[in-house]
């Protein structure tokens, strides 16, 4: 059989379906924010980021056609951006926000090379992860020129390699805990941040939503954010170590929404369930109590706020349905 004839199976066309939702839906978010830019070197990387999604866009869209399949209807323009509205977020926020989406980006194109056989899907995927090692780079070069780029924390190095010796290393309760450990510093730090910007985007959204089932939601998600966030920081400074800045500040006080209302909720859903793996990522390097009890209360309150905002989200019949598996009892019925 020639590769090139493979069928795409239902984990290469569920990617494909996902690539395209969310990227439409991040996309009409950088088309905002390139019109609000004033600096010119952040408005260069965004009309890379748009250009580079609109190819990428075009090429899911033939492989998803050439299987049969239906187009997404995603996000857009037309649908929900709204022109001409008052700035919400500052520069160097709109800077944050292409870093932290490239990182979600890498992930997702990774996770979907890995459910990919047939060759042409597997270069696709290829040039996807190309195209955002070279975003990443640009951002964190930019976010470094700039003084902005939070690094994490520094080492000093011991002289010999060490091994784990007694329980004491597992132990995160009272006064016999011992020091964080790298791999778990990590960890904190990139969940620190992309926690930061879901409650950052939480807190400019609840401004100019027009639901007010909507805005309770935003507001429920930012508290929920801002006590995660608190509890992860207070590990990080039981070993006087430093915690990420937060970028609230650098969202403005407008009450003029650039978006749709369903643009706003499905794109936090977006981040509550793409932390999900990042939190699961920080529980399993976690080696001491205090830590793992931590991840899992964060886990656990995320799955009922994504509860919650699945339900918003089918009510308003904004949740647009994947493809699904046939429904042979259904089809039987029929006969």
């Amino acid at each position: 059989m020639n590769k090139e004839e493979l069928k795409l199976t239902s984990a290469e066309i569920g990617t494909l379906w996902g690539q395209y939702v969310n990227g439409t839906a991040i996309d009409v978010i950088n088309k905002y924010m390139l019109s609000i830019i004033e600096d010119e070197e952040i408005k260069i990387l965004f009309e890379d980021a748009i250009k580079i999604f609109d190819q990428q866009k075009n090429q899911i869209s033939q492989f998803i056609e050439n299987e049969g399949f239906p187009i997404p209807i995603g996000f857009n323009e037309s649908s929900d951006l709204n022109q001409g509205t008052q700035r919400l977020f500052s520069d160097i926020f709109c800077l944050h926000y292409l870093h932290i989406m490239t990182l979600h980006g890498l992930l997702g194109h990774s996770t979907s090379l890995s459910s990919s056989v047939r060759k042409d899907l597997r270069h696709f995927y290829d040039s996807c992860n190309n195209d955002g090692m070279g975003m990443y780079h640009r951002t964190t070069e930019l976010l470094l020129e700039k003084g902005h780029f939070q690094r994490d924390p520094y080492f000093y190095p011991e002289e010999n390699p060490e091994f784990v010796s007694g329980q004491k290393f597992i132990k995160g309760f009272f006064g016999d805990k011992r020091p964080l450990a790298s791999t778990e510093i990590l960890a904190l730090s990139l969940n620190l941040k992309k926690k930061i910007m879901e409650k950052s985007l939480s807190i400019g959204f609840s401004q100019v939503v027009q639901s007010k089932e909507v805005r309770k939601f935003l507001k429920s998600s930012q508290n929920a954010s801002d006590q995660q966030i608190e509890s992860l920081s207070t590990i990080l400074k039981g070993d006087n170590l430093p915690v990420p800045m937060s970028w609230e500040t650098e969202v403005t006080t407008s009450q003029d929404a650039p978006f749709s209302d369903k643009l706003m909720l499905y794109h936090i859903g977006f981040l509550l369930q793409s932390s999900q793996s990042y939190h699961g990522a920080g529980l399993a390097s976690a080696m001491r109590t205090d830590l793992v009890i931590a991840y899992e209360k964060i886990i656990l309150k995320n799955i009922m706020i994504t509860k919650e905002w699945f339900n918003l989200m089918t009510e308003h019949k904004w949740l647009e349905e994947p493809p699904l598996a046939p429904d042979r009892k259904e089809i039987a019925k029929d006969k």
